[in-house]
C-alpha cells in the first residue's frame, strides 16, 4: 500500500478543468518533485489532496484511508501537512506563538505545545528568531517559519509549495539542506518547485503537468529530458 494514492482526480471550476484524470502514487519515504509551468494546476493539486477543495471527480487515500472530501484540519490530523506559496503567518505573534499554534494540533496542553515549538525551530534553525514578531521576518525566515508551522503538526508527509522562491542563493542552499533533514528524519515529501536545480537536487522522482494532466512520470533525468516537458515547460535551452 502506498503512502498517498491520487486516483483520476479532476477539478471543474465553472467551465475550467483545473486538474485532469490526475493518478499518481507516493511511497513512504520518497519525495516526489511536482514541476510544470505556471497555471498547469500544480497548486490545486496540493489543494485537492490536502482538503481545500473536494475533487469533481476521483479518489485521494492517504495510508489507504479516503481523505479527499474532508476538512483541511482533519486531512492535517491524520499527518498530512503542508505550507504555502504565499506565506502569512500570524504577524503580531512571535515565531514561538506561531508555531504553538500548529502544535495544537496535537496536544491541548500548552507546555507540551510550547515544547513541540520549540522542537520544530530548533530543526528549522530558528533559534535566534524565536522572540521576534513574524511581521519583521525576512523573506527567508518566513519561509523557514512556514516549515516549522507545518513540522510542529508532526507530519508522517509534507507538502511544501514552492518554499525555495523569492531566496537568494545561499538561502537556497540552506533550503536545501533542510528539505534533506526533513527527508532524514523519515518524513515523505511532495513538493512544488520552479528552480530546477534544486528539483533535480533533491527528489527522486518527478511528476509533470501541464494544462491539469500528467504529461511525464518518472526519475529526474528521464523527466528533464522527456521532449513534452521541454515543449512545454523547459524549453529548448535547458535540452
Amino acid at each position: 500500500m502506498s503512502l498517498l494514492e491520487v486516483d483520476g482526480v479532476s477539478k471543474r471550476f465553472g467551465g475550467l478543468m483545473a486538474v485532469w484524470g490526475m493518478t499518481f502514487k507516493l511511497e513512504k519515504g520518497e519525495i516526489l518533485g511536482l514541476i510544470g509551468p505556471n497555471g498547469a494546476g500544480k497548486t490545486t493539486l496540493f489543494n485537492l489532496i490536502n482538503g481545500f477543495f473536494a475533487p469533481t471527480a476521483g479518489q485521494v487515500r492517504f495510508r489507504g484511508e479516503r481523505i479527499d472530501g474532508k476538512k483541511p484540519h482533519e486531512v492535517c490530523e491524520r499527518g498530512l501537512a503542508r505550507t504555502f506559496q504565499v506565506v502569512k503567518p500570524l504577524a503580531r505573534l512571535t515565531v514561538l506563538e506561531n508555531v504553538m499554534v500548529s502544535a495544537f494540533s496535537r496536544t491541548s496542553n500548552p507546555a507540551k505545545a510550547r515544547e513541540g515549538a520549540r522542537e520544530a525551530i530548533a530543526f528549522t534553525g530558528m533559534d535566534s528568531w524565536s522572540d521576534t514578531l513574524a511581521k519583521s521576518l525576512p523573506l527567508g525566515m518566513r519561509k523557514r517559519l512556514e516549515m516549522a508551522r507545518a513540522l510542529a503538526t508532526k507530519p508522517e508527509l509534507l507538502l511544501l509549495d514552492e518554499s525555495f522562491a523569492g531566496l537568494n542563493p545561499s538561502e537556497v542552499e540552506a533550503m536545501i539542506e533542510i528539505v534533506k533533514k526533513i527527508h532524514g528524519s523519515g518524513i515523505t515529501i511532495l513538493i512544488i518547485e520552479h528552480n530546477m536545480r534544486v528539483i533535480m537536487a533533491v527528489s527522486h522522482r518527478l511528476l509533470a503537468i501541464n494544462y491539469g494532466e500528467k504529461i511525464a512520470e518518472g526519475t529526474p533525468q528521464e523527466v528533464a529530458n522527456d521532449p513534452k516537458v521541454i515543449e512545454a515547460y523547459l524549453g529548448v535551452a535547458h535540452a
